[in-house]
């Protein structure tokens, strides 16, 4: 039984995947944009407050395609497969280090959306509302990350690597 319970965590290898395939369609479909939006004021002189807004949408979707790709990396690695190659600032050693890189992601997002909401004239109305509203989202993030922030054991200071070579020596 403890075997069979152990394998389940191998279902965790379908939405990782999902989310890192979503990841490449959100990035691909912002470069793209991005691409457009160059040809498109090259082309016929986009004014530059649209350019601003459609930039800054192209943008959001390739942020949230790296939301969606630290969150496959993220499963991935805590479930699968310690031992992928990802950069340093992309290691997750356990579920609090995947909150705080979604944080920060997320915030980055919010800022962006922000951004656009406020060089956007057709939305000026919003932008009271849009700041609040983000500021309130930023604060209660920063607030949750503090709160649940893990306390860290000044001799605790093994990584994946240490670890890995502790296990190949037992």
């Amino acid at each position: 039984m403890r075997q069979i319970v152990g394998l389940t965590r191998y279902t965790v290898i379908v939405p990782a995947l999902a989310s890192m395939l979503g990841a490449l369609l959100l990035m691909a479909q912002g470069s793209i944009a991005v691409v457009t939006i160059v040809w498109d004021v090259l082309v016929s002189g986009t004014p530059l407050k649209d350019t601003i807004v459609e930039v800054l949408t192209a943008v959001d979707a390739i942020l949230l395609g790296t939301v969606l790709l630290v969150i496959g990396y993220g499963l991935y690695e805590l479930f699968v497969d310690t031992g992928i190659n990802v950069p340093k600032w992309l290691q997750i050693n356990d579920l609090d280090d995947l909150k705080s890189k979604l944080i920060g992601v997320v915030v980055a997002i919010i800022a962006v959306v922000f951004v656009g909401v406020l060089v956007d004239t057709n939305r000026a109305d919003d932008v009271i509302s849009y700041g609040v509203g983000a500021g309130a989202l930023v604060l209660g993030l920063a607030g949750f990350a503090w709160a649940t922030k893990k306390k860290t054991d000044p001799g605790a200071t093994r990584t994946k690597n240490t670890d890995r070579q502790a296990q190949k020596t037992d």
